[in-house]
């Protein structure tokens, strides 16, 4: 089941979405794909699949793990001026809600993902707000970086703002993520 679409789309209960992060620490036990985690993550936080991304830290590089379009496209210096470089440097949560004002690179948005009427929708659309979470194990390492965005021809195209709530269950779910085993370094996907 696809998320519903965006414009008036209705948020869900906290207690529903709470739920579903419980469903993701059961996919642990489960033989957990990245492509599988990261529908489940799109459904609890109502973004389409391909407004989702998991990096992974590779020897002082993020590398995409999700999605897998994305996966031969190059890595991401921790030094760079990335959001996602940003986000595991300095372990500090991002949301906006206007970012498409604020200078990045959009590189990865120019690559096609998935097929269908939903990547159809959003497909090269520029990202007008975004979530990134630093994804960090349970010894305080950061391994990854978990993100979340909505594109759009623009901000109102691109549908209901990220809540501080959103952000909140994305840093439960992101601390669910770094338990998964395609989340340490060198582990296949």
């Amino acid at each position: 089941m696809s998320p519903p679409s965006k414009p008036g789309s209705s948020v869900a209960p906290a207690k529903a979405k709470t739920g579903s992060v419980t469903e993701l620490e059961r996919m642990i036990t489960d033989s957990p794909t990245p492509d599988r985690v990261c529908v489940k993550l799109s459904h609890i936080l109502r973004v389409e699949r391909n407004e989702v991304a998991l990096l992974r830290l590779e020897g002082g590089s993020l590398k995409f793990v999700y999605p897998a379009e994305l996966r031969s496209a190059g890595a991401i210096p921790l030094s760079g001026s990335a959001v996602a470089a940003r986000t595991a440097a300095t372990r500090a949560p991002l949301l906006s809600n206007s970012f498409a004002r604020v200078k990045h690179v959009s590189l990865f948005e120019t690559i096609k993902l998935g097929t269908g009427a939903e990547s159809e929708r959003t497909e090269q659309m520029p990202i007008q707000k975004i979530i990134s979470v630093p994804v960090i194990d349970d010894a305080g390492e950061v391994v990854g970086v978990a993100q979340l965005s909505r594109k759009g021809l623009d901000s109102s195209l691109a549908g209901l703002d990220f809540t501080s709530e959103d952000l909140v269950l994305l840093e439960r779910a992101a601390e669910v993520i770094a338990r998964m085993p395609f989340m340490r370094d060198g582990a296949p996907l």
